[in-house]
């Protein structure tokens, strides 16, 4: 039984092929959920996915959560599942880059863009988005001048959700995440030279499966490729 994460999803299940599962973080819910469909009707394994922060997606597979596949938005939290012996590291590879943006309410007046109100981040301590963004508010020398007041989220989606419903003056979020989401605008693009670096690693874990190496090929192909590059997230180098 898999606690404290989203329910288990999956794409129409054949009763006689066992369904593959991917724990992901929740940034690519979109993306990976269009492509569990696409990689079960082409081969007929149906795939299971489950999406939570990177944080309690590395704790539940440190745990014994029964995944194949694992994505996560921060390479130090595979680390760590790599120091537990709960991936195989010759199968790790960064598979994605990302972004930070930031966001306010879609309905809010336009106004000249300044770090000031209540921000909405991803908890740094747990996950990888609110990490990265207080790092970049760090290098930018807005983190601790007082001029606002920081919330933070589960979830780089929680942060979103939060920005949408005018709970929050503004949110930083992954480029990713705003892309296509009416309820929220983008106001700021912070420049490459105080963005992290992003990576999205992926690895099979131990109990992976049989037929997990084909799920993680077709990750890497060029069909994924391209519904990765329209769901606004880059190829690692």
């Amino acid at each position: 039984m898999v606690t404290g994460l989203a329910a288990l999803g999956g794409c129409g299940e054949p009763s006689s092929v066992a369904p593959l599962t991917l724990f992901a973080a929740v940034s690519l819910t979109d993306v990976l959920t269009e492509l569990a469909g696409r990689f079960t009707a082409d081969t007929g394994r149906p795939v299971r996915t489950v999406f939570a922060g990177s944080g309690e997606i590395a704790r539940q597979v440190e745990a014994g959560a029964p995944a194949d596949l694992v994505i996560l938005a921060d390479s130090e939290w595979m680390d760590r599942l790599a120091a537990a012996r709960a991936i195989r590291p010759e199968t790790r590879i960064d598979l994605l880059t990302n972004s930070l943006v930031v966001i306010a309410p879609a309905d809010r007046s336009s106004k000249p863009f300044a770090w000031q109100g209540r921000i909405a981040i991803g908890d740094p301590d747990s996950v990888p988005a609110g990490r990265y963004a207080r790092q970049m508010m760090q290098t930018l020398g807005v983190w601790d001048t007082g001029a606002s007041t920081r919330v933070t989220a589960a979830d780089v989606r929680a942060v979103r959700a939060f920005v949408a419903r005018g709970d929050v003056d503004l949110g930083v979020v992954y480029r990713s995440d705003a892309l296509g989401f009416d309820a929220v605008r983008v106001v700021a693009t912070p420049p490459a030279a105080v963005q992290p670096r992003i990576v999205y690693p992926a690895a099979l874990t131990t109990g992976a499966r049989e037929g997990s190496d084909a799920l993680m090929t077709f990750l890497r192909s060029t069909p994924a490729r391209t519904a990765f590059e329209r769901h606004d997230f880059g190829a690692a180098a």
